[in-house]
């Protein structure tokens, strides 16, 4: 925390045009540059997360990088990267159309866009048991559809009719 904290009073030293934004609002108002840097981070934090920016701040993650990545990969000799990154965009595109489509019933949901970010994380960490249930079950069903097959009389089964 101490680093971040050093980092923070290093980039308001500098001279730019936040910094001197900060210093003109600091004059005005006689309270430090950082608190006021803090607080104008505190409001842009909560309204990308609870306001309209959530949907901009998830679509800039799930794309800016992306984009970057994918002309990266295009510019490599490798087509593996190619292929990877083809991939997310497809799995992106349907994502996309899928949300477009039921973006009137996801809304209702509080932290729509927040939760967005913490499912893949859960993922990684539970796939593994969740794939040992879905076969479990699968499996059974498959037995229980086997058995009753098998005890299904050849008299109840329909029998074509003659022509």
């Amino acid at each position: 925390m101490d680093g971040l904290r050093q980092r923070v009073e290093h980039f308001l030293e500098q001279r730019n045009l936040v910094t001197e934004v900060l210093g003109a609002l600091e004059a005005k108002t006689g309270v430090e540059k950082r608190y006021l840097a803090a607080g104008a981070v505190t409001l842009l934090s909560l309204y990308l997360l609870f306001g309209y920016g959530a949907s901009l701040l998830c679509n800039l993650i799930g794309f800016v990088y992306p984009a970057y990545a994918s002309i990266k990969a295009i510019e490599s000799p490798s087509k593996d990267d190619d292929t990877v990154w083809l991939t997310y965009w497809v799995v992106y595109a349907l994502f996309g159309l899928a949300e477009f489509f039921s973006d009137l019933l996801l809304s209702w949901f509080p932290f729509y866009y927040v939760g967005k970010r913490v499912v893949r994380p859960l993922f990684l960490r539970h796939h593994g048991a969740v794939d040992r249930i879905m076969n479990d079950l699968s499996g059974r069903a498959l037995d229980a559809a086997a058995g009753i097959t098998r005890n299904v009389k050849p008299s109840q089964t329909p029998q074509p009719k003659d022509k």
